[in-house]
């Protein structure tokens, strides 16, 4: 009974002291966010038949849905062409700050505002990636994913070498941003603007709540206990929702595995050779056509697809396979990208698939990128000779004095 007890403790207390995968929420907060960030710049010249005023989903057969279904959309509280556009420039502006991590809670609530109130303003546009990008948008919302690869991670270190040095640090872009973002949250509530379904609603102000509450146990008390308190609930949100996480990307390979094997198509495999064929998903002809000339290709694509499919969620538990068949995903998605021209889809898959890569290999990740950042600037920075004095100076000038006179 001690030994269960011990094990009890200590689970609870690393579910309770620190935000777990600090580098996996923080591949998801880029992954997903450079995915909606290259979406919606790629449809910007056709942004208004996807889901402006006069695109083919109309706004009345839109308004007709979302009544009925109560999802949220900030694009349905006004038809005008300027409130589309601001719209839109929000969701793209939102979604390059979260990538850098830039007041990331702030961003991941914008964030998920935004692809909330594009992707329902038009719920038949997409390709598979959109549903998917529009859960893990909720979820970002629970996770503490600006802990590393963030400007928020590189503002916190600077912050604390300044109260290192005995100096005051006080932010004053967070408190503006937070009232200014409360005075529209009212504004948009008073006009009966969120009166669908409760939950973004109540995420909206909680969040919002929740950041008043951060900063007043900052400002006012004396002791670090409530800042404590709400850490650590702070830490049990955003490991429930890595968890959620990890359970909703195997789910999603678990469903599409079983029902892969239910389908006679997919056991004869005509659900890979007749999409190679098709109009829609061959930008690469030639390469569709090397991919379908042979019929073992096929069978080894097909039920390959459904075997890592199945098994990768039986998988977890032993780690070398988890990575081998992680490997195989992410080859694979990276194939369907380029053979059936469906990079968002894929990018979207792959974000989620990071949730599982070990930490030691996005360790090794993130240094490589730190020292190709480093060389690229100091490669692009000017030399500046180094300051010297004037015995070496004369000796410098003898010594060319020399070379000039030996090479001429």
């Amino acid at each position: 009974m001690s030994r269960f007890a011990l094990a009890v403790s200590r689970g609870i207390a690393r579910v309770t002291e620190s935000a777990l995968g600090p580098y996996q929420t923080a591949v998801i907060r880029i992954g997903f966010a450079a995915t909606w960030l290259l979406f919606l710049l790629r449809e910007i010249p056709h942004r208004q038949e996807l889901y402006g005023p006069d695109g083919p989903w109309s706004w009345d057969l839109a308004e007709q849905l979302i009544g009925a279904n109560g999802a949220f959309s900030a694009l349905m509280w006004s038809d005008g062409q300027l409130w589309f556009e601001t719209v839109y420039a929000l969701g793209v502006l939102t979604s390059l700050l979260l990538m850098l991590g830039w007041r990331t809670r702030t961003m991941s609530v914008l964030f998920m505002v935004g692809v909330l109130s594009l992707q329902n303003r038009s719920v038949f546009m997409g390709d598979g990636g959109d549903n998917v990008l529009h859960l893990m948008c909720i979820y970002l919302v629970f996770t503490r994913c600006g802990q590393v690869w963030s400007l928020d991670a590189r503002r916190a270190r600077r912050a604390t070498g300044a109260r290192a040095r005995g100096e005051r640090v006080t932010d004053r872009t967070g408190p503006a941003l937070w009232g200014v973002l409360g005075l529209a949250l009212l504004a948009v509530t008073a006009m009966g603007r969120l009166d669908g379904d409760w939950p973004v609603p109540a995420l909206l102000w909680g969040v919002w709540v929740a950041q008043a509450l951060w900063w007043l146990t900052g400002r006012l008390t004396r002791t670090g206990q409530p800042r404590i308190l709400l850490d650590l609930i702070a830490n049990i949100l955003h490991n429930g929702a890595l968890l959620v996480i990890m359970a909703e990307a195997c789910l999603i390979y678990a469903t599409a595995g079983w029902y892969k094997i239910q389908g006679s198509r997919w056991q004869d495999g005509t659900a890979v050779y007749y999409p190679l064929h098709l109009d829609s998903f061959s930008p690469w002809p030639a390469l569709a056509d090397l991919l379908s000339a042979s019929g073992t290709m096929v069978m080894l694509i097909t039920y390959g697809t459904v075997i890592v499919q199945v098994a990768f969620p039986f998988t977890l538990f032993h780690r070398r396979v988890k990575n081998v068949l992680l490997a195989v995903m992410i080859t694979e998605h990276a194939v369907i990208a380029v053979v059936l021209g469906l990079p968002f889809f894929s990018l979207a898959m792959i974000a989620a698939d990071a949730v599982f890569l070990p930490t030691s290999f996005l360790r090794r990740l993130g240094d490589w990128a730190a020292r190709a950042r480093g060389g690229l600037f100091r490669r692009g920075r000017p030399k500046v000779p180094a300051q010297r004095t004037p015995d070496a100076a004369e000796r410098t000038g003898e010594d060319e004095q020399t070379h000039v006179g030996f090479t001429a």
